[in-house]
């Protein structure tokens, strides 16, 4: 695969069609400075998030999986002033980097951040009634993706959006015997997805300057 021109195209869409301001630019750089891994979505990513996010005319979400809140700050540009979004993050030095970066694109009024382990946050997500959200976005570690999965299905109404990023990792979901803890939890969730008859979904093969992988896009049923 010639990744120079993947990531070649990707920065013409984006110089086109990204809209990555200088909030977000700030964002990235405070989670480089934070010491945050740079697993979170790419720009392009982001703007197709928000894109589906309009699609679905979402007006509460919840994301698994906050890191520093770039992806947070996609998915919550497009709520209306009494819209929700909340998102699920294990560290709380993580949290506490996307707080500020939140704050800073002037959404705190919209985003509340949970911190803590995310199948525990979930459980009580649903013990408080908080659901059902119009669309979850699974961005977290990959070995309870399928929990993950079982969660959003109870947190869901018919017509919610789920969109779960990372479900091919590079094409080793074709690798039955894989021993990467990562792949065996995609690959669990692939056929889960696809044995689920209470949604409809595809998965989107994606390159760019995060090389291939591929985002599983779901309507409940």
């Amino acid at each position: 695969m010639d990744t120079s021109l993947f990531e070649s195209v990707d920065q013409y869409i984006g110089n086109l069609l990204g809209d990555e301001d200088a909030v977000l630019k700030g964002t990235l750089k405070s989670m480089k400075d934070a010491g945050i891994p740079g697993i979170n979505v790419t720009a392009n990513q982001g703007k197709f998030l928000q894109v589906l996010a309009r699609l679905c005319g979402a007006k509460k979400i919840l994301e698994i999986g906050t890191l520093g809140g770039y992806s947070t700050i996609w998915l919550a540009r497009v709520l209306p002033a009494d819209g929700q979004l909340i998102t699920l993050e294990l560290e709380q030095a993580y949290a506490d980097v996307a707080r500020q970066n939140i704050i800073k694109a002037g959404l705190d009024p919209v985003v509340d951040i949970k911190v803590g382990k995310a199948m525990d946050s979930l459980a009580a997500l649903d013990a408080e009634d908080e659901g059902p959200f119009d669309m979850i976005f699974i961005d977290a570690d990959k070995p309870p993706y399928t929990e993950y999965f079982e969660w959003a299905l109870k947190l869901s109404r018919p017509g919610t959006l789920i969109v779960a990023d990372n479900v091919i990792r590079e094409g080793k979901v074709l690798d039955d015997n894989c021993d990467d803890e990562r792949v065996r939890g995609v690959q669990r969730f692939n056929k889960a997805l696809a044995d689920n008859k209470q949604v409809t979904a595809t998965i989107i093969q994606t390159v760019g300057s995060k090389e291939h992988d591929g985002m599983a896009i779901v309507v409940v049923m």
